[in-house]
């Protein structure tokens, strides 16, 4: 039994091999930490896990789409200081998940035209993204550096480089989003091309005392995209540059957004918390057909994962559908897989750690109609079990309906 050993990632040991995964907690403000952030992680801390990491902070300004995302910035060093070592405190480790948003960010917070590895629109944003240049392009991938300098600074053990779900190394790695005619664009050795220069310049900025980790994408989950031989080709060249852990992940947010998380998305509950009125009715008018569902199962990425575990050596971290200590033990002890990391669980049950440690049949109480998905990019996340008395009742009846579709 791994799940309550102490595990290693590079240079950082876990007390145990559980991760709270990089979701997007819609916690900050001003694109720095706030209170609210650091309660949750530290309650995550107190509930058992291994290491927590706190999601998603932009490499640079461009970076951005949301003021409550973080801006991993020499300004905010003081105020993440006190969150990581408060995890610390707490017997657990801290990461960081780093990237850029690429064509997902806005004018607004991005501070001009959103960038990406092709110019285009993207429906899902709603933007207009222009490609970017080639000296743009060195400057971003030394961004990622400065980034993991400003992480180590705030004293953060790890960083998870995010090189899926389609943002912007994504982007790049992606026939659907690369239509570049340079040495960035074609082939897929040429579209690694900028995923390698941002992990050279971690690995440099993190020395030989911080981990990093790279989240990536096993497929793209939509026809056109990348597919799972592609992958192992981008998961290949990850272990090659020497980084100390991947995540196993798939999906893209502006063509398959739910392939990353499965199940079905509660429009209504998503718009209501929309502050444009021309966004919300038109995301309520056209959402079900932009957002289509993917069934959700426990452990929905394992099919993928194992053939992953095959080819690879490097410690991996299994996420998707982990929901109690049954498929926790599975995914370490029958699979194979190095760690597990936890989102919408953690969110639920912050103490499941504790609990799974306690009680070998435990499993969260989520059910996975994602309330907690469809507010997080307006709201904080929040699990519609710990808010159920302030939620209207249109909210309410939208999410019986779809736990009555899920039977």
């Amino acid at each position: 039994m791994k799940l309550f050993t102490p595990g290693r990632l590079g240079p950082v040991e876990l007390r145990n091999r559980t991760i709270r995964s990089a979701a997007f907690e819609g916690m900050g403000r001003d694109n720095g930490p706030t209170e609210m952030l650091r309660d949750y992680h530290f309650s995550v801390a107190d509930g058992g896990v291994g290491m927590t990491t706190l999601a998603y902070a932009g490499v640079c300004r461009s970076a951005l789409s949301f003021d409550t995302q973080l801006w991993l910035r020499p300004e905010i060093v003081g105020p993440l200081r006190e969150i990581t070592d408060g995890i610390h405190a707490r017997g657990a480790k801290a990461s960081i998940q780093i990237g850029h948003c690429g064509n997902m960010t806005h004018r607004k917070t991005a501070g001009g035209t959103p960038v990406g590895a092709s110019t285009g629109f993207n429906l899902y944003s709603p933007t207009w993204a222009r490609g970017l240049r080639k000296d743009e392009i060195r400057s971003i991938a030394k961004d990622f550096g400065d980034a993991v300098r400003t992480a180590r600074d705030a004293g953060f053990d790890c960083v998870e480089v995010h090189a899926g779900h389609g943002y912007l190394i994504s982007q790049f790695l992606s026939p659907y989003t690369n239509r570049r005619r340079d040495e960035y664009g074609g082939p897929l050795s040429n579209r690694m091309k900028f995923m390698n220069m941002c992990l050279e310049e971690c690995l440099k900025a993190a020395g030989s005392d911080m981990g990093v980790i790279v989240k990536t994408n096993m497929r793209d989950g939509f026809k056109g995209g990348l597919e799972i031989d592609d992958c192992l080709t981008v998961a290949r060249e990850i272990e090659r540059a020497g980084v100390h852990g991947i995540v196993l992940s798939g999906g893209f947010v502006s063509k398959a957004p739910m392939y990353v998380m499965r199940g079905e998305m509660p429009i209504y509950s998503m718009t209501y918390y929309m502050k444009q009125l021309w966004l919300r009715y038109g995301v309520r008018l056209a959402g079900g057909m932009m957002i289509p569902k993917e069934p959700y199962r426990d452990l929905y990425f394992l099919d993928d994962a194992r053939i992953f575990r095959r080819e690879l050596s490097l410690p991996l971290i299994y996420v998707g559908g982990v929901v109690g200590r049954e498929t926790a033990d599975r995914v370490l002890d029958d699979e194979g897989f190095d760690f597990v990391q936890m989102g919408r669980a953690l969110l639920n049950e912050p103490d499941m750690v504790n609990r799974m440690r306690d009680d070998e049949k435990h499993k969260c109480g989520c059910d996975h109609v994602n309330y907690c998905i469809a507010r997080m990019y307006s709201r904080e996340m929040a699990c519609h079990k710990h808010c159920a008395g302030e939620l209207p009742e249109k909210i309410r009846r939208e999410i019986e309906k779809i736990k009555s579709r899920q039977q």
